[in-house]
């Protein structure tokens, strides 16, 4: 697909970024991480890393500013490549220890997903002790599966690697998408629910406050960016995605404005089957701009 880009000199494109060196600094990693076979929803999103990394060159790494800001030019970028067979207790530990690594010598390590259990080994990797994610779901199922993550960081994780419920806030939270049990689950454990509603009704810069309070209490922070928060209009490559969810401007501006803050450490994008995209592949390019906006919340620290 990008050889068909035109080419121009001064029209540089974002991604093809190079390979992650061991012991290479870096002020941001992109790690494919393709989690899908514990996937409540049949899914192809382990297709979803290299769709993303294709869709990238469609974009410029420029912000518009002022100042206008060369993303390319600001930061060092670097690309870890992908984690084999990621799901299983194997995958587990192999998805946590890169990036573990990858933790230790970046400020921003990005997670290509693969389905919303790749939440679990990429927040305990990164050594978070707060939480914030962008879903229309809580992921507080019993069980080993993209519904659990959130659960298995309260209750699974070892100790010392566990995040205080307390430190938790879920932002887009959906009526008719939630059971009443999980519901009243969150609240018994003091999660901070914000729900599609209350974020219309706040805006955004209140409820980015908010969050960056409850989880920052800690030092380090994960972002979990679950497409499906998103209008299905604008992500029908998400298996969970429902009409009247956050439009696509809302989700890439809550993403910027996190990811602003020095103590976001990890991000993941999450829950886009590339598989079942529309023919212009919206999800996955707003999975792309997902990404584009962390980098610039990064390079406005």
């Amino acid at each position: 697909m990008n050889m068909a880009l035109a080419h121009d000199d001064l029209w540089p494109r974002a991604g093809s970024w190079p390979a992650a060196e061991s012991g290479e600094r870096a002020d941001a990693a992109l790690i494919g991480i393709p989690t899908w076979r514990t996937s409540l929803s049949p899914t192809g999103a382990h297709a979803t890393p290299a769709a993303i990394r294709d869709a990238l060159p469609r974009f410029s790494p420029a912000l518009m500013g002022p100042p206008v800001v060369d993303l390319n030019a600001a930061l060092r970028i670097v690309d870890a490549g992908d984690v084999p067979e990621p799901d299983g207790d194997d995958g587990v530990q192999r998805a946590l220890e890169r990036v573990r690594a990858l933790a230790e010598q970046t400020r921003l390590v990005i997670a290509l997903g693969g389905d919303n259990s790749l939440t679990y080994p990429v927040a305990r990797g990164a050594g978070a002790d707060g939480l914030i994610t962008l879903d229309a779901h809580l992921d507080l199922r019993d069980g080993v599966s993209n519904g659990s993550p959130v659960r298995r960081l309260i209750e699974d994780a070892p100790d010392g690697e566990r995040i205080d419920p307390t430190r938790i806030v879920q932002i887009g939270i959906a009526d008719f998408a939630n059971s009443a049990a999980y519901v009243q689950r969150a609240a018994d454990w003091g999660i901070r629910v914000i729900t599609l509603d209350e974020v219309r009704e706040k805006g955004i810069p209140s409820v980015v406050a908010e969050a960056l309070a409850v989880a920052g209490v800690g030092s380090r922070i994960h972002l979990d960016i679950d497409v499906d928060v998103v209008d299905r209009a604008a992500a029908p490559g998400c298996p969970a995605s429902v009409p009247g969810g956050l439009a696509a401007g809302e989700l890439r501006a809550l993403v910027r404005a996190i990811a602003a803050d020095a103590k976001v450490a990890s991000a993941d994008i999450a829950e886009v089957d590339a598989t079942a995209d529309a023919d212009d592949a919206r999800t996955v390019r707003l999975a792309a701009l997902c990404v584009l906006e962390l980098l610039a919340g990064l390079a406005s620290r």
